[in-house]
């Protein structure tokens, strides 16, 4: 049994280590990262040159706590492009991690695109 969590993990890991090679972000075109739980959902704009997070988002910060997870995911997503907006951010570079663009991963970034962030 162990033996398998390990090498779920392994694998997974491989798979963040492919997306996070090919991407990176910088100040005016920062990293917008995506991390899952089963609890909730967390977003990230990260500026990889300076190692600075320049804004996130959380479930918790939503108003409408009856949300399906898909639903509160493309929420989050519009509330995380409009800080990015306030910053004079336009552009940014999405990373998944080891998920698939599908679901909540999905929601997001559609939502994002929705309120003018562009991948």
């Amino acid at each position: 049994m162990m033996n398998i969590i390990k090498k779920e993990k392994a694998r997974k890991q491989r798979r963040q280590d492919k997306v996070r090679a090919k991407i990176s972000g910088t100040a005016s075109r920062p990293r917008l990262n995506v991390f899952r739980s089963n609890r909730g959902l967390y977003l990230q704009l990260i500026d990889d040159v300076s190692g600075r997070t320049l804004a996130s988002a959380h479930v918790r910060e939503l108003k409408d706590k009856k949300l399906k997870k898909v639903e509160a995911a493309a929420a989050l997503g519009k509330i995380l492009a409009e800080k990015a907006r306030a910053l004079g951010i336009k552009e940014a570079v999405f990373d998944r991690s080891s998920y698939r663009y599908h679901g909540r991963v999905k929601a997001v970034a559609e939502a994002a695109r929705e309120q003018g962030l562009v991948f």
